[in-house]
């Protein structure tokens, strides 16, 4: 009888490795994951060059943090916690970064923290264009919220975490989440209303349309 192949290590499994020195694991752990932090972070900065730039921080954070990081309740959760708090410091956290490859091993780089952006066609340059300025406008609202909503709007919306991975990522009750995240929708509805309405304004001098001078 053909036996079944054997199942893949679940990320547990795989951190379990990593934690204990193993590239390939945290290599596998990157190839599985990268995507998802990569979208993250492109959402939360509205560029996809410094979406970039934070995954390969991310994933170089997170090896560099495995040993205080033993038990997991969920490895993605960790590690979307782990980017808004790296994309709050962009600048700073991309210099780091610079300085972190040079003390890694080169299993690690060739494992692919160093190298984050998941392929795409250059004839998608206009759609990726037109992403950002979107996610820019976005933006420009979702920053007047309190930081507390920020986290997780971010982690429940554009990171499609439940309520418990995202209380996991913030270290906060599930009930938290619950009543932050139900604040954030409606801040930010009134936002964009009050955004919206402000775009409408005409500007000060300004005629209507149609009017002409007599």
């Amino acid at each position: 009888m053909t036996s079944l192949p054997a199942a893949p290590p679940d990320d547990q499994h795989l951190w379990s490795r990593a934690r204990r020195g193993d590239p390939a694991a945290f290599g596998e752990l990157f190839t599985r994951h990268s995507t998802v932090v990569y979208n993250y972070c492109f959402r939360l900065t509205g560029s996809w060059k410094t979406a970039e730039d934070l995954t390969s921080v991310v994933f170089l954070e997170a090896w560099r943090k495995r040993e205080d990081a033993a038990a997991l309740a969920g490895f993605v959760p960790w590690l979307l916690g782990l980017a808004g708090r790296v994309a709050r410091n962009s600048t700073r956290a991309v210099r780091r970064h610079r300085r972190l490859l040079a003390k890694l091993p080169p299993a690690v780089i060739a494992g692919g923290a160093a190298d984050a952006a998941p392929p795409h066609d250059p004839a998608d340059a206009a759609a990726r264009a037109d992403d950002e300025r979107h996610m820019k406008q976005v933006l420009r609202v979702f920053r007047r919220l309190p930081k507390q909503e920020q986290e997780v709007l971010a982690l429940c919306v554009w990171g499609e975490r439940t309520y418990a991975e995202a209380a996991v990522a913030l270290g906060i009750p599930v009930g938290t989440v619950r009543s932050r995240l139900a604040r954030a929708r409606a801040h930010m509805e009134r936002l964009t209303e009050a955004a919206a309405t402000k775009t409408a304004e005409p500007r000060p001098g300004s005629r209507p349309e149609g009017a002409h001078h007599t």
